[in-house]
């Protein structure tokens, strides 16, 4: 087998004949973005070998894989040696230098902060064609923390340090139904303040049926759940007030249903269920039907025939938790998609603040992942509704994810991403601008029409492509 080294040998070697690596940017087979993007034509280096989990050591509390690394692979590896990572993001195909290029988040978020926040170092394939390792203290770390929401316009990762948790066998789960969204967020507050428990996160299925999910680990439990094949998560949060799934299920249940985006392609059916099987009911799976939509346009001529014109609704956004209950409110009266996931995330310390992700200091963001279609009969502006909660969002002091469609002019979007910061990294580490701009990338190259529903309404909370 060919060791981290010997592929870093290698690739330098490809690159070293090359001016830099100019012009490029990663292959990847898989993608948890949320946005059409024509094709730049750009060289692409194949970064697809470097997706192996290198050292656990659970003693340390650090697992060491390169940045092509599937979360599923990670967890494995680390459960294995009774330990898992910090945070692991909700879907099994995103990857470890993904979850730092986007922006990763999971239930453990109230504790850990995003997945960024649990990095120790990295090795970084910059513009120049350099390799150099980043660590929150030497002479690199302001590429260390300019890393997470770069979108690869700063760099790949190559090969991370993540710092990992004990594990148990089970994880045992109460659900607690709430009906006024003040109370409700003041409870996750509280909980969040308190401690004691090992996941915290919840779902709105209405203005007055809110859930807050509180996951404990535990040695073992009398009975556990399986919500991979004929049962489904999300509906469980509804039926039970209790439940348990072993520590492996648990870190993905929301990915055989997508959360319950699942339903958009008939999966939530019993029979198309079992003629499906457990093997293919993953974020795999839709994700192709997906793409096999977007680029035959089945779902935009089903719109057509029905005579409604459809947005792709497909955000994550991270709000201060005391302007949680009005965004809430907003997106009840404005937006009108339901379920929302609602997951709270632990408040950067001024230090590790990543510089292109200003989540609010002080106290916990709340993070609402809300992904649908909304239709109307009568033909709105591209991007009506999207851009009505960009600029919400910007208004409370929240923080949108890139990973789906944007719509920001450019001096607004700028004034959030801090635009001096992110200039003198690509002076510093990109001069030539081999790997692209974040704003051309994130928004300026959106290529399908928003109202067109092209895309099948997906899950976006994973944030993690980097390609």
């Amino acid at each position: 087998m060919t060791t981290y080294a010997e592929k870093k040998a290698q690739l330098e070697a490809r690159l070293a004949g090359a001016h830099g690596a100019a012009s490029v940017s990663v292959r990847k087979d898989t993608s948890n973005r949320f946005r059409d993007r024509a094709d730049d034509g750009r060289r692409r280096i194949d970064l697809s070998h470097f997706n192996g989990v290198l050292r656990v050591d659970a003693a340390a509390g650090i697992v060491e894989a390169e940045g092509m690394t599937t979360y599923e692979a990670l967890a494995d590896a680390t459960l294995a040696c009774g330990t898992v990572p910090a945070v692991v993001p909700q879907l099994k195909s995103i990857t470890l230098g993904g979850a730092v290029a986007g922006v990763g988040i999971e239930a453990s978020s109230f504790l850990h902060g995003l997945v960024h926040d649990t990095i120790t170092s990295v090795d970084v394939l910059t513009g120049t064609g350099q390799i150099l390792t980043c660590t929150p203290d030497n002479e690199h770390r302001d590429l260390f923390h300019g890393l997470a929401n770069s979108y690869g316009t700063l760099g790949y990762a190559l090969k991370l340090s993540a710092r990992t948790v004990p594990a148990r066998r089970c994880v045992e789960l109460r659900h607690e139904r709430h009906q006024d969204p003040a109370a409700y967020f003041a409870r996750i507050g509280r909980l969040c303040a308190e401690g004691g428990i090992d996941f915290l996160d919840g779902v709105v299925f209405s203005r007055d049926e809110m859930y807050v999910t509180l996951g404990r680990f535990v040695d073992d439990a009398r009975e556990v759940s399986d919500y991979g094949f004929e049962r489904i998560y999300y509906r469980s949060i509804r039926e039970r007030q209790t439940d348990a799934l072993t520590t492996r299920d648990f870190l993905w249940r929301w990915d055989s249903d997508w959360f319950w985006c699942s339903k958009n392609v008939g999966a939530q059916h019993p029979l198309v269920r079992r003629l499906l099987g457990r093997r293919r009911l993953n974020s795999i799976t839709y994700q192709k039907i997906m793409r096999w939509n977007a680029r035959h346009g089945v779902t935009r001529l089903w719109n057509r025939l029905r005579g409604v014109h459809a947005e792709s609704v497909i955000q994550d956004v991270d709000i201060p938790i005391g302007r949680a209950a009005e965004f809430l409110a907003f997106l009840h009266a404005e937006v009108g998609i339901l379920p929302i996931w609602i997951c709270p995330i632990r408040a950067p310390d001024a230090a590790q603040r990543a510089t292109l992700y200003p989540l609010a200091q002080g106290s916990p963001s709340i993070n609402f992942g809300f992904w649908d279609v909304v239709t109307t009969r009568q033909p709105r502006p591209a991007g009506c509704v999207n851009r009505a909660i960009e600029r919400k969002v910007t208004a409370l002091g929240g923080v949108k994810s890139l990973y789906s469609d944007s719509y920001f002019a450019e001096d607004e979007f700028w004034s959030i991403y801090d635009r001096d910061a992110y200039a003198a990294l690509k002076r510093k580490y990109d001069p030539e601008g081999a790997l692209g701009d974040l704003y051309a990338k994130c928004v300026g190259r959106v290529r399908a029409d928003a109202s067109s529903g092209t895309s099948a309404p997906a899950p976006s909370s994973t944030r993690t492509s980097s390609g």
